[in-house]
């Protein structure tokens, strides 16, 4: 560490690495030492702009530098190695969504971080969107009584230039794990792990036998947390503009959240209670990053938000649901979790 400033890196500069540099750029705690990415122009004109060094070669890149953090946004298809090199060279690692590309990759990085004794965070930003805080604080006062029915509804905008998304082996999963990430924490963390889930997926490719070799672009996920309480997730591309709504239904409340409104209204659709929010997709990443930041700086009074072992639950619920995809039967997440031989931990405490 230089002074108080956490000496940092990213690597993956496409899709969402920008918004990862930029958001990093604005946390205090930080100094952008060294950008990655395969794309060497894009690396050297991304160094120039925060006055940093430019790599090509990610292991060089690794080798050749003591950083205090590491943040990821490349695939994991193409670092996966070189983040396990990362972590025995202790550098703390804040990480884009999904943990890994599947359960068994997901509980190796969280083993080799507590053994290296480093921080490894998922960046979950809209954990900090006001709108999710207040949905949060809602739960977590008893607002609402006996909540019934949670739904979930995630539209997807297809992205014709990322290819490696429908390669199984590259990316892991489809629409589900890619997309649905941040809005499957939001389940798990505000309520609990459901106990039970079924779940059917496919994907728009004309030929059956195609289909086989692709992810999925849709996907229906129904959960039971417990004998009263069940949840269902609804996904895809192409099913209308890209927007994430989370619906909660209780005896006498219902609660609609997306990314800037909460509202509170009752069974005939009467709204009690309205608010409207100006988060961005930029001030949630710096208050996550901010988050990480203060982890390392002052642990004792900074709990790590959205660790990487707390993730397990949201990769064994998506683990289930692609077993249950293939089985055609309900698979447990608990049964997943035990693959992992340490308990997943949850820093917020679920609703009862």
């Amino acid at each position: 560490m230089s002074g108080n400033k956490l000496k940092t890196a990213v690597l993956g500069l496409k899709d969402r690495g920008p918004l990862l540099l930029e958001a990093a750029s604005k946390v205090d705690y930080f100094q952008i030492q060294a950008v990655a990415d395969k794309d060497a122009k894009l690396a050297e004109r991304l160094a120039e702009e925060y006055n940093c060094t430019a790599y090509e070669d990610y292991r060089q890149f690794i080798i050749q530098n003591q950083f205090d953090c590491l943040l990821v946004a490349a695939g994991m298809y193409s670092c996966d190695e070189y983040v396990r090199m990362a972590i025995k060279k202790k550098f703390n690692i804040f990480k884009l969504p999904p943990l890994a590309r599947n359960f068994e990759e997901a509980s190796q990085f969280v083993r080799l971080a507590e053994g290296e004794n480093v921080k490894f965070a998922i960046a979950n930003p809209s954990r900090f969107a006001q709108s999710f805080l207040a949905l949060r604080q809602f739960l977590h006062n008893d607002s609402i009584e006996q909540v019934f029915l949670v739904t979930a509804f995630c539209t997807v905008a297809d992205d014709p230039s990322a290819r490696w998304r429908t390669d199984p082996k590259l990316a892991g999963g489809g629409v589900l794990l890619r997309d649905c990430y941040e809005i499957i924490d939001l389940i798990v963390s505000n309520f609990t792990t459901p106990q039970q889930l079924y779940a059917l997926n496919t994907n728009t490719a004309s030929d059956r036998q195609q289909r086989l070799y692709l992810t999925e672009d849709i996907a229906l996920v129904t959960m039971k947390f417990a004998d009263t309480s069940f949840g269902n997730l609804i996904t895809g591309k192409l099913l209308g503009p890209k927007q994430r709504v989370l619906k909660i239904y209780g005896k006498n409340e219902i609660l609609t959240v997306n990314d800037s409104r909460f509202v509170v209204s009752d069974g005939l659709g009467h709204t009690s209670e309205e608010f409207e929010y100006d988060d961005d997709k930029l001030a949630c990443m710096t208050k996550a990053l901010t988050n990480f930041a203060l982890s390392i700086i002052s642990p004792d009074e900074n709990k790590l938000c959205s660790g990487a072992k707390e993730n397990l639950k949201n990769m064994a619920v998506i683990e289930s649901a692609y077993l249950s995809a293939r089985t055609g039967m309900p698979e447990e997440p608990a049964r997943i979790l035990q693959m992992a031989q340490t308990e997943p931990i949850n820093i917020w405490p679920a609703h009862k």
